[in-house]
């Protein structure tokens, strides 16, 4: 679910900077009762001491990135101030990391799209800094070295016995999961005016798309409308908008396929009959009734924002869309919202924190000249006021503690949270979006409990208990004495159809070579043919693109891909069962 992009950097300050690291006095942890422990000096390690006197710029290469350029707005004022230190953006493209590979120089800030074929590739080209040399970890990053030893012992088992860094999204307990990132939002007042017809499976979706558009032809602008809406720029093994559909039942993405994550089944992406093939129809079936806007398959992450802000279309998988992008105020206002209308046989996939972290990678690259700031960014990044900073902005100015300790978003807060376009007060000038973090990774799992937090919340807004008791608009109360709880999880915990996607030490197996080639072929044919598919004028011309798909991957190797990934499914499966176990 990523783009990527290419950029320069600057690099000044560096005798300053090493005269002053080679000084550095040791970082030590508060010894008291509790392990976990940390003063606060030692949580974001001893900045002043590697801060350098004039603005230097990092090179951040992230292969999640949608943006390259200079960061800007808030977040590159907040850096600025911290450590005096600019972030050049370089997103991931075709070719990109093996050119960077070659020249010897990932950059300074390195993260990885999951922790298999490159990040690997380039663990064994030394490419990567060890976090132990030179007590790296000791000094400049204390606070993840005492909260996420787990997630730094699952990259040193997968790194040849070396840390070279941790996954993102890191989970505070094994007993708790994330809120439902997936699920079947649609446009609520249109719903109600419809009688609230009741959804048993996820084709019955189809005819009341078809009722909605009769009632609003026309967007916000005057377009037209349609049910839904895509993008390809997150497209991977498979287009991304059918394979994450198959979320709604329990299936979550897992090579060329889905992977149940109740049973540990593993479905190829072309099983006649399978959940791929099947969400793959519903898309096409919407296009062939006129509800899948035709421009899905050349238009941009940005353009389908705009359309589902301005009411272009009235059904998306995703919980951003609906609760930051046309849930606005003046909609809300309006007594239109977008929100969570659960099928009778849903079983809706939602990630359980992973005290060992995800396979997005957070690294410093090895020819860095600033391992020390490179090493601070990201501690700071991984500490509570690091979090809640690049969830929300400027402390003080968008969030705080209340006098009880409670997290709160200031009146500005709300406001940036639901309207991105939000103007923030100098120094942080310009619009929110314009200051969100551009590397894109996360350092804890946003459902996290945050240990700032005197009440034990999480580092979710939505669910602080600041927020909890706030009114809210006649439409999403509607939706909540509908359904009788105050938000999806809620209900899918109610009626038992969530399907946790457990967190083990799961890592992919590097493929060789050989494998990667085929590999990278297959998933050509499976992404082109399938958005082909979505565009059959006919059911016969759906059912012959599919076959030709189909024929074309087993003739290129999908069958030895298929092997690799059902191997693969054996062993995730076999550490799911290890959690379950305990």
């Amino acid at each position: 679910m990523k783009m990527k992009k290419i950029i320069a950097i600057l690099a000044t300050s560096a005798m300053v900077l090493f005269t002053l690291a080679g000084c550095t006095p040791k970082i030590t942890q508060t010894k008291t009762n509790n392990s976990n422990a940390v003063s606060d000096n030692a949580k974001e390690g001893d900045i002043a001491s590697i801060k350098p006197k004039n603005p230097i710029t990092l090179t951040v290469y992230s292969q999640l990135a949608n943006f390259q350029g200079e960061q800007t707005g808030w977040f590159a004022k907040v850096l600025l101030d911290k450590f005096n230190v600019k972030l050049n953006i370089v997103k991931d493209g075709d070719g990109v990391f093996a050119t960077r590979l070659e020249s010897g120089n990932l950059g300074d800030i390195v993260v990885f799209g999951n922790d298999s074929t490159d990040y690997q590739t380039a663990v064994k080209a030394g490419a990567l800094l060890d976090w132990n040399k030179d007590n790296l970890l000791d000094d400049y990053g204390p606070y993840i070295k005492a909260h996420m030893q787990m997630a730094l012992e699952k990259n040193k088992s997968i790194s040849g016995g070396h840390v070279y860094g941790f996954g993102h999204d890191v989970g505070s307990t094994a007993t708790e999961h994330s809120a439902p990132f997936y699920g079947p939002f649609i446009r609520w007042d249109l719903y109600k005016q419809l009688g609230y017809p009741k959804i048993n499976t996820l084709e019955d979706f189809i005819p009341l798309l078809e009722k909605m558009q009769q009632l609003a032809p026309t967007s916000d602008t005057g377009k037209k409308t349609y049910g839904v809406s895509l993008f390809k720029d997150w497209d991977g093994n498979m287009v991304m908008f059918v394979k994450a559909m198959a979320a709604l039942y329990g299936w979550d993405e897992f090579g060329f396929g889905l992977y149940n994550v109740n049973t540990g089944e593993y479905q190829d992406a072309l099983k006649p009959g399978g959940e791929y093939l099947r969400m793959l129809k519903f898309y096409n079936t919407l296009y062939q009734k006129g509800l899948l806007d035709p421009n899905s398959m050349t238009q941009t992450f940005d353009d389908v924002t705009q359309t589902y802000k301005t009411g272009g279309a009235f059904f998306n998988i995703f919980d951003f869309m609906s609760s930051a992008i046309y849930n606005t105020p003046d909609h809300l206002k309006a007594g239109k919202a977008m929100m969570p209308l659960v099928a009778s046989d849903q079983k809706n996939v939602a990630y359980g924190l992973n005290m060992y972290g995800g396979n997005r990678v957070w690294t410093i690259g090895a020819k860095t000249q600033y391992p020390e700031l490179c090493m601070a960014i990201i501690n700071w990044l991984s500490t509570p006021e690091g979090v809640m900073t690049n969830n929300y902005g400027p402390k003080g100015v968008t969030w705080d503690y209340d006098k009880e300790g409670r997290p709160i978003l200031t009146q500005l807060g709300e406001k940036a949270m639901s309207d991105g376009n939000t103007e923030l007060p100098a120094p942080y000038s310009g619009k929110f979006s314009d200051g969100v973090d551009e590397i894109n990774n996360t350092t804890w799992a946003i459902d996290s409990k945050n240990p700032d937090a005197k009440n034990g919340d999480t580092y979710n807004y939505k669910f602080w208990e600041t927020r909890q008791s706030l009114p809210v608009s006649s439409i999403e109360q509607d939706w909540r004495d509908k359904m009788g709880v105050p938000n999806l999880d809620q209900y899918l915990v109610k009626n038992n159809q969530l399907a946790i996607s457990l967190g083990t030490t799961y890592s992919a197996t590097p493929m060789s070579n050989e494998l990667t080639t085929t590999w990278n072929q297959v998933k050509q044919i499976i992404v082109n043919g399938s958005w082909k598919a979505i565009y059959a004028k006919s059911d016969a011309e759906f059912d012959s693109i599919v076959k030709d798909m189909t024929n074309q991957a087993y003739a290129h190797g999908y069958e030895d891909c298929v092997k690799y990934q059902q191997h693969e499914a054996e062993i995730r499966k076999s550490l799911d069962d290890k959690v379950r176990s305990k």
